[in-house]
């Protein structure tokens, strides 16, 4: 989402540092920090960010690490800033992040807030620039999984089908003054409002701040109040609430794949877990992300129980 990128989030909407979610017996509705119990491996703590998708992978992180033998604590915050710190340091030992948002993370920091992004729509070259800059930190990084989700924009239906919209050239090509709905950071952002103004050619009259994927973005696109919103590709509330995602046909979107990424001396000492992660890595796809999403966000499920499902059901567990 950089949800991704920043997922920052950007992070979906109006984020908050407790959800009803991700462990067994969550202790702290302040910090989300929980304890799954029972391990004979020893103490791992799983970081993250805090809205739907990062619940339900840190409920899953959770999960196999406590079926492993590890005694487990799930803390999720809002922003990368928070936790990737953390991550670097010990405190956190694990985390679900996305290719490219970790990737242009670490590189501003080494780099400078205007420096190249060294992120693309390329899985090998993205995760090639990532690891050198994530070994400086002290932290590893577990091959990516083919499942993704990155930044999408989105209008109405019926929009949509008025117009014969099916891709982000074609709306443009209406030539219309739009007002866009989004995070804050979406400003001048290549992935967003700065990529559809000068890639697509888009005049965007005003970035309206309303958060990324929030009810809130969503209901100011259902209202005509913006044009277009931005969500991520696995968002799976759209198609119910009557609107449609344009596919990003110019290919501003860098490369979103979810990446294990753990502090390196916690996996110098638990080597176990790369084959553990590599083998969830495998397994999980973009199509059963969204529909994961879709029994949290809809179906009002709790993360650990969809995560317990899908685990289940891939016989991970």
């Amino acid at each position: 989402m950089r949800m991704l990128r920043t997922l920052s989030l950007a992070a979906a909407g109006a984020l908050i540092l407790a959800t009803a979610g991700c462990g067994d017996d969550l202790e702290d509705p302040e910090t989300g920090s929980g304890d799954s119990g029972g391990g004979d491996k020893g103490s791992v703590v799983v970081g993250g960010q805090d809205f739907t998708e990062s619940q339900i992978l840190a409920a899953i992180y959770e999960k196999l690490l406590a079926n492993e033998g590890y005694d487990v604590e799930t803390k999720l915050v809002t922003t990368r800033d928070v936790y990737l710190p953390e991550l670097a340091g010990g405190d956190v030992d694990i985390v679900p992040d996305y290719l490219a948002g970790i990737t242009d993370f670490l590189n501003s920091e080494a780099n400078g807030p205007d420096a190249e992004l060294v992120s693309s729509n390329d899985v090998d070259e993205t995760l090639a620039a990532l690891e050198p800059l994530a070994e400086a930190k002290g932290i590893a990084i577990l091959p990516p999984s083919e499942a993704t989700n990155q930044n999408a924009f989105f209008v109405t239906t019926e929009f949509a089908e008025a117009n014969d919209l099916e891709t982000l050239s074609d709306f443009a090509a209406l030539g219309q003054p739009i007002k866009l709905g989004g995070p804050e950071d979406c400003a001048g952002r290549a992935d967003c409002q700065g990529g559809l103004e000068s890639v697509y050619g888009f005049e965007i009259t005003e970035l309206v701040p309303l958060g990324f994927g929030s009810p809130q973005v969503k209901d100011a696109v259902l209202n005509g109040e913006v044009q277009l919103g931005e969500t991520g590709t696995t968002d799976g509330t759209l198609g119910e609430m009557g609107l449609t995602l344009l596919e990003d046909d110019k290919a501003i979107q860098p490369a979103q794949n979810l990446t294990p990424a753990v502090n390196a001396e916690f996996l110098a000492d638990n080597p176990d877990l790369e084959d553990l992660f590599n083998e969830l890595s495998d397994a999980l796809t973009t199509e059963d992300l969204a529909e994961m999403n879709v029994k949290v966000d809809l179906e009002r499920q709790k993360p650990e129980d969809v995560a317990e499902e899908f685990l289940e059901g891939k016989g991970l567990l």
